[in-house]
């Protein structure tokens, strides 16, 4: 049986104000292709589906669509719930999409309810696959109904584990059965990425891998970074890159092969990016003028601008050769130390209404205005001060 581990698909997100949908569509494109081409019996999606609770019409349809590609290309979809995701919205009608071949896994009370699948059908064995889906588990809102008298992490994730295990020693009564299980929380070893959401409030979260031993496979969610916490712990990370943080990430999945003899194998499966991600760091006219950047070009890109100091109209001048720039910091180097004075102080030290618009400017961008730009200025408080003069 062939598994393709995935999960943080985060439908409908942006990437610092720009829509992702169209290369949301591009990687969906890519996994049915792939689903068809390597014969994929079943996807998993390790949570965080949608980006947000309410998701739009059109994130919601190009999840349906996806849903319905998978299906025909031959393959079963088993999902989980991640943090970003409502549960009750992305479980809506699961027990209707089971007919289909999509199982959602949501509620605690399904922790123990897996996925069902002969592992060689019309074969001589009658093991099983059973493929267990742990949503994201908020200790707060699931601790009582679990019966776990605290409310961390890692209590309710260790309930949530020896659930399933009891649920597999019980099924391997009457013949083998292979656990896989999908888990949206952040395990120890993790690297993480900008673009996760914190899971937990006043602390990391993180629960040892331990807890997820003896099973065949985790697939987990939640980190964007793939990796590999153990041969039979993984993160698949996210398909897309969604912070400049990912930006040396090779993104793809994790394609699991389970033997007719239950031995699992694991290779990684790679995704074309539809974009690539720039971080560059250097004085402007540097950047606007080596070679060494023509990479750059056509990609996203986040400037650190290094100069002494803070060039007018950065932004513009960068953007005539790279267009694509999202994100514009500063960091001058060999600059002299200035001291700090708070924008109360400069207020308060100002002479006139033109010493004030000045020192705004000086204030938010680290350079005062330049001689036209006084002159600008100086014009366009006379002129308010003549108009209120006729008032």
């Amino acid at each position: 049986m062939r598994l393709l581990h995935t999960s943080d698909w985060h439908l409908g997100r942006s990437f610092h104000g720009v829509g992702m949908l169209e290369a949301q569509r591009s990687f969906v494109d890519q996994l049915v292709a792939f689903v068809q081409a390597q014969s994929v019996d079943v996807v998993l999606i390790a949570g965080d589906v949608y980006d947000r609770a309410l998701p739009g019409l059109d994130v919601v349809k190009l999840l349906d669509d996806a849903l319905v590609r998978l299906t025909q290309a031959g393959a079963a979809v088993v999902a989980t719930s991640g943090n970003h995701d409502s549960a009750i919205r992305l479980g809506f009608a699961s027990r209707l999409l089971e007919r289909g071949g999509v199982h959602v896994r949501t509620r605690v009370e399904e922790l123990d309810l897996p996925v069902l699948l002969p592992l060689d059908p019309g074969g001589d064995t009658s093991a099983e696959v059973a493929i267990y889906g742990i949503p994201y588990l908020e200790p707060r809102l699931v601790a009582e109904r679990l019966g776990v008298g605290n409310a961390n992490h890692f209590d309710v994730t260790k309930e949530a584990t020896e659930r399933i295990r009891r649920d597999v020693e019980r099924r391997r009564e009457s013949g083998p059965v292979h656990p896989v299980v999908l888990a949206h929380t952040f395990a120890s070893g993790g690297i993480t990425s900008e673009s996760e959401r914190d899971i937990s409030i006043g602390g990391l979260g993180a629960v040892p891998l331990d807890l997820f031993e003896g099973f065949t496979y985790t697939a987990l969610g939640h980190l964007h970074g793939r990796q590999e916490l153990a041969p039979n712990v993984r993160y698949s990370g996210s398909p897309l890159a969604y912070s400049f943080s990912e930006a040396k990430h090779h993104k793809g999945a994790w394609l699991l092969e389970i033997g007719t003899d239950g031995a699992a194998s694991v290779e990684e499966v790679l995704w074309e990016p539809p974009k690539a991600l720039a971080v560059l760091r250097g004085k402007l006219d540097h950047l606007l003028a080596s070679q060494e950047y023509a990479w750059a070009e056509n990609a996203y890109c986040q400037v650190t601008l290094t100069d002494a100091e803070r060039p007018a109209q950065a932004m513009e001048k960068l953007r005539t050769r790279f267009p694509e720039t999202l994100v514009l910091a500063f960091d001058p180097e060999g600059a002299e130390s200035k001291p700090q004075t708070s924008y109360s102080n400069r207020l308060a030290e100002a002479e006139n209404d033109l010493d004030v618009c000045c020192g705004f400017l000086e204030h938010v961008r680290d350079r005062g205005p330049a001689e036209s730009e006084v002159v600008a200025l100086r014009e366009a408080l006379e002129a308010v001060r003549l108009e209120e003069a006729e008032l």
